[in-house]
Parts: structure tokens; C-alpha cells; sequence
């Protein structure tokens, strides 16, 4: 994915949790890594999820696919929220004149 001049160098702040046991959450998204290569893996983990919620639907005999799929989309999720918490806190640029 190729990033803009606003969003180089951008990383995920790890601040969003996913999959909750006893109302913790188990997981967070990690901190620090590149909002772009973040956005790939949840583009790849979407189209799983796409790909197992399909043989879901057909397959009714086990419920295998349709589990796989709600994870994830859990974790697919909480990657797009945490690099949307990132976006959100950027300065908007006017790009024809370079001030907010």
C-alpha cells in the first residue's frame, strides 16, 4: 500500500482491544507498526472472512468457518479502529496552500 505524505511514518498506537473473555480483553493491536502495512493485513484478513463466511453459508454441517470468520473480522476490525484513532488525531493539511 502506498502511503500519502500525510500518513508516512505514521504507526498504530495499540490502543484497541479485541476478543474479550470475562469482560478483559484478551488481545490489543500492537503498537508501532506502519498504518499502511497494518491496513494490508486487515485488507487480507477481510477477504478470509469473506472467503469462510461464504463456505459458512453453504456448509451447513459445521460451524468451523462461520467461527473463523468472526475472529477474524474481530481482529480486522480492531486494526482498521486503531489506525482510525491514528488518522483522527493528524492535523488536516490543505494541500494547495500547506496550513490546517
Amino acid at each position: 500500500m502506498t502511503e500519502t505524505d500525510s500518513t508516512s511514518g505514521l504507526k498504530t498506537i495499540g490502543l484497541t482491544p479485541f476478543i474479550y473473555c470475562a469482560n478483559q480483553p484478551l488481545f490489543h493491536v500492537s503498537a508501532g507498526v506502519p498504518i499502511g502495512d497494518a491496513l494490508t493485513q486487515a485488507s487480507d484478513m477481510l477477504f478470509l472472512v469473506k472467503a469462510f463466511a461464504e463456505e459458512a453459508a453453504y456448509d451447513k454441517a459445521t460451524d468451523r468457518h462461520a467461527w473463523a470468520a468472526h475472529y477474524l473480522a474481530a481482529m480486522s476490525k480492531a486494526v482498521i479502529d486503531d489506525v482510525v484513532k491514528v488518522l483522527s488525531h493528524q492535523p488536516s493539511v490543505d494541500r494547495n496552500y500547506g496550513h490546517g
